[in-house]
C-alpha cells in the first residue's frame, strides 16, 4: 500500500509538472517577441462590413458567412470577418478600454492582408491617412481589392476611391429579374453564370468611362425597358467587372442586394474566382475594354 501511494504521489508530481510546462508554453510570447502566425503561408481576406452610415443590407451577415465558407471549403484563403474598420490602417493597431488601453493587441492591421473585401452602405468613416493606406495597400503593395454589392455607392467625396474601383453608382433599378450577358466568359468562374438573375442593378456614372475597366457581366440592353435605357442612352450596364490600380488587383460585383444571390451555385463560383484573381492565386487577361466610340 505504502509503495502504490508513493508511485501515485510521483505520478501527481510528474503530471502536475508537464501540466505547467505546457502551460507555459501556451502563454504569450515575451516582450518584443514577435507572435506565431498561426496561418503562415495562407492568403488572409479581410472582408470588412462597413455598416457605420446606419443603413444596413440586409443580406451583409450572409454575405459575409458565404465568403468565409467558400475560402474554407476551397482552401483558397482564411477570412476575416469584421465589422471595426479602423483595421483599415498600416499603423499599429493599440487596445482600448480598461484592460488593453494603450497596450500591443493581437488585431490585424492591413500589413497581414493580401485583399480587402468591402461590404459597405455609403460612405464609411474613414480618416484622411486611413484612406491614403488603403489606397497605397492596393496601388504600391499590390494587394488586392474587391467590392461587393454597394461598393460603388461609397465614399463619393473620395475621388481616388472611384478611380481604384472605375467609377460610382449613379443609380440603381429596382429589384426583378433582369437579362445579363457574359462579356468575357474566358475570366474564372464567369461562363457558367447565367442569363437571367434577379437582383438589384446600378447604372454607373462619373468617373466611369468606357474603357476604363474590363467588363466581366452587364445588363443586357435588348432586354430593358425604354425607362431603363434611357438612364444610358449608350447601352453601357456594367454589374462585374476587373482592373489593375497600380500593382494592385480590383474585382468590383454588383451582384448580392438579396439573399439569396449568395446561395446560388454559379454566382458563388464566380465570386470565389474574381477572389481568387484579387488575390493573385490565378491570371486573367483584364485588358480595359475598348472605348466608347
Amino acid at each position: 500500500m505504502i509503495k502504490l501511494k508513493m508511485m501515485l504521489a510521483a505520478l501527481m508530481t510528474a503530471t502536475a509538472v508537464w501540466a505547467g510546462a505546457g502551460f507555459a508554453a501556451a502563454q504569450a510570447p515575451a516582450p518584443g517577441q514577435a507572435m506565431a502566425d498561426p496561418y503562415a503561408g495562407q492568403k488572409k481576406l479581410l472582408v470588412i462590413a462597413d455598416v457605420q452610415t446606419g443603413f444596413h443590407h440586409d443580406s451583409i451577415n450572409h454575405a459575409m458567412a458565404v465568403i468565409e465558407q467558400m475560402g474554407r471549403e476551397s482552401g483558397a484563403y482564411v477570412a476575416f470577418l469584421r465589422t471595426d474598420s479602423q483595421l483599415i490602417t498600416r499603423a499599429p493597431i493599440l487596445g482600448t478600454g480598461t484592460r488593453y488601453e494603450g497596450r500591443p493587441v493581437n488585431a490585424r492591421n492591413l500589413n497581414y492582408f493580401d485583399a480587402v473585401f468591402l461590404l459597405s452602405s455609403g460612405s464609411g468613416n474613414l480618416s484622411e491617412q486611413q484612406k491614403a493606406d488603403l489606397l497605397a495597400f492596393v496601388k504600391e503593395d499590390g494587394k488586392g481589392f474587391i467590392g461587393g454589392h454597394a461598393a460603388t455607392i461609397a465614399f463619393y467625396d473620395w475621388p481616388d476611391y472611384g478611380e481604384m474601383i472605375g467609377g460610382f453608382m449613379a443609380g440603381e433599378y429596382r429589384v426583378e429579374p433582369t437579362g445579363v450577358i457574359v462579356s468575357d466568359p474566358n475570366f474564372p468562374g464567369a461562363a457558367g453564370l447565367p442569363t437571367t438573375i434577379t437582383d438589384q442593378f446600378p447604372y454607373m456614372g462619373a468617373p466611369y468611362v468606357k474603357g476604363g475597366v474590363h467588363t466581366i457581366l452587364r445588363l443586357d440592353p435588348s432586354r430593358l425597358t425604354p425607362e431603363q435605357l434611357a438612364r444610358r442612352p449608350d447601352g453601357d450596364f456594367p454589374v462585374a467587372w476587373a482592373k489593375t490600380y497600380g500593382k494592385g488587383r480590383v474585382f468590383v460585383s454588383s451582384l448580392g442586394h438579396v439573399e439569396q444571390i449568395w446561395d446560388d451555385p454559379a454566382v458563388r463560383t464566380f465570386h470565389l474566382e474574381g477572389i481568387k484573381w484579387a488575390l493573385g492565386l490565378t491570371d486573367a487577361d483584364v485588358t480595359p475594354d475598348a472605348p466608347q466610340q
